[in-house]
């Protein structure tokens, strides 16, 4: 699947969100995905090529390559993506069932009472693929699991980064002794400081989208005992 087509489907399953979801989806595809696309792989597409080290020893560079570099920051920040985003098509997944179980009941009804046209029932069923699915019921707790598994998905990955690569800041200069090395050879990285920069932001930005997904957990825990009390007041006053 490409990024227009995931773009697609999270923008079809946002409609149904919160307004901290969209704002949580803007910032993932523009400074997350776009940046990715258009800016990091180019900066990391002399990864490999300009690692060099102060040897000949053939098979010496490759080691060392693999022993700093096990997993490669554009491989792992699109995994990012595509396990953060997959969450949101649990709530796609849930609306597509609830529609298709309405449309059904809606052919069913206007079928044994014969009051719908042609015409009428076109209508009515795209009105019923545009409307808008209130967090409620199912879709509450679709949404809810959904944040949750993002936060943890965001979280495993950050710390995954982190502890890979021992920090966020690419190092100038390694120092490599695995064999064949003949001995403490020193290797250099390429554009390390612009490296370190796009880490910086790619960590910032998980960290907003990180924020913005907590921020609306409390949302819609809120404003389900919100509701929940209003319901219970409605009963004690009858």
């Amino acid at each position: 699947m490409s990024w227009p087509a995931l773009y697609a489907q999270l923008v079809g399953a946002n409609r149904h969100s919160t307004s901290l979801g969209k704002v949580w989806l803007s910032v993932f595809f523009i400074f997350r995905v776009m940046v990715l696309v258009v800016a990091a792989e180019s900066v990391w597409g002399d990864e490999q090529s300009d690692f060099t080290c102060n040897t000949l020893q053939p098979g010496c560079e490759n080691v060392c390559y693999d022993q700093f570099f096990p997993v490669s920051h554009i491989r792992l920040w699109c995994l990012q993506l595509v396990f953060v985003s997959t969450p949101t098509l649990l709530v796609a997944t849930y609306v597509a069932y609830q529609n298709h179980k309405d449309k059904k009941k809606l052919l069913q009804n206007s079928g044994r009472a014969g009051f719908l046209s042609s015409k009428g029932q076109e209508e009515a069923l795209d009105t019923l693929k545009k409307r808008r699915l209130p967090i409620a019921g199912g879709l509450w707790w679709t949404y809810f699991c959904s944040l949750v598994f993002r936060l943890l998905f965001e979280g495993g990955f950050m710390y995954a980064l982190y502890v890979v690569y021992d920090g966020f800041q690419m190092p100038r200069l390694v120092q490599c002794d695995q064999w064949p090395c003949p001995n403490l050879v020193d290797c250099f990285i390429s554009r390390p400081t612009e490296k370190t920069i796009f880490t910086v932001f790619m960590a910032t930005a998980s960290s907003i989208c990180m924020v913005l997904n907590l921020a609306e957990l409390t949302y819609l825990v809120a404003k389900a005992v919100t509701r929940s009390l209003c319901v219970q007041q409605g009963e004690t006053a009858k």
